[in-house]
């Protein structure tokens, strides 16, 4: 595979980076089912269990509805449907991590692999469709990924880069050697070694730039797409947002997952992404170490990824739906 290399970031058009939609997506089933949880026809259910020893740690939303989530064990997908809480392998791991995950219209799950770099999976056959080694540098820790209309972004938590794969004509994927390095710089201070950096990412609401939380020391970003250049979100008189993971936007409402905190903090962000105002920490009892979120309508889920647990093959894992 050829290394991949730093260049000017890709094009945006005029509209910015608005984010692709969700798919709509029939995916083939496989494996065995997870007991659903207890429903009725007019309530979704609030928890929706796992597999045993499954580990989870991203998830994105399709039609369906469906959620779908990535093993910190051997990568597999799992498809789990919102209105019954079934669910089942969609996508046999290959031996190494799911992190973040996003799906586009098209029916592909971006996914980012830690020290494995990217992978795209087409839900509806679980295949791989596509690799991608973002960077030669070590150590690298691909941690979460954001869908625009033109490219898929990539946070490194080891590393003070976004990787960014180029979307064609169609939504054409890239080839191997069209990953763009953008290097992060201005207020970014990077924390050496293998410390948390860069996780959650998402785009400011007026859609012009990307938004990055910092999780060790707890800052959030606002990044210039074509050149790295950072800012901080100056976020008032809210308290650091440390062990900041997973990130949501929703309009101009920001949801930003605190993993061991158990919490959820929610802001109303300025248009252009360089404020924010508290509005208030949502918590759950049955939150364990949540750590991505996506929504569906008005309610919010989150895997809990266990990290204080050790894990072993018979460890129960579940996603917990909390209204936002």
């Amino acid at each position: 595979m050829t290394p991949p290399h730093s260049s000017p970031a890709p094009h945006f058009s005029r509209r910015g980076l608005l984010t692709a939609g969700a798919a709509t997506a029939g995916a083939v089933l496989l494996g065995s089912p997870a007991e659903a949880a207890p429903h009725s026809a007019r309530t979704r259910p609030s928890l929706i269990p796992l597999p045993d020893g499954f580990r989870p740690e991203g998830i994105a939303i399709g039609g369906g509805p469906y959620a779908y989530l990535g093993s910190l064990g051997d990568g597999s997908i799992y498809r789990a449907s919102l209105r019954t809480g079934e669910g089942r392998i969609i996508s046999a791991g290959p031996g190494t991590p799911s992190v973040g995950l996003k799906l586009d219209d098209r029916g592909r799950l971006f996914v980012a692999g830690r020290g494995q770099g990217a992978r795209v999976v087409d839900v509806r056959t679980g295949e791989i469709l596509a690799s991608y080694t973002l960077t030669t540098a070590t150590p690298t820790f691909t941690n979460d990924v954001f869908l625009t209309p033109r490219t898929a972004w990539f946070t490194d938590s080891f590393q003070p880069a976004l990787y960014a794969l180029p979307l064609g004509r169609g939504g054409a994927l890239p080839r191997p050697e069209d990953v763009v390095t953008v290097t992060l710089s201005g207020d970014w201070s990077q924390v050496p070694g293998e410390t948390v950096n860069a996780n959650g990412i998402t785009r400011t609401p007026d859609g012009k730039a990307l938004l990055v939380v910092q999780s060790g020391v707890g800052g959030l970003h606002r990044v210039d797409p074509r050149t790295g250049v950072t800012g901080l979100v100056d976020l008032g008189d809210a308290a650091p947002l440390t062990n900041g993971d997973g990130l949501l936007l929703i309009g101009r409402t920001l949801y930003v997952v605190q993993n061991r905190q158990n919490a959820i903090d929610v802001f109303t962000l300025a248009a252009d992404g360089t404020s924010g105002v508290f509005q208030k920490r949502l918590t759950a009892p049955d939150f364990d170490v949540p750590t991505t979120v996506a929504a569906h309508k008005g309610t919010l889920y989150l895997p809990n990824a266990r990290f204080t647990t050790t894990p072993t093959p018979d460890t129960t894992y579940a996603v917990v739906a909390v209204e936002r």
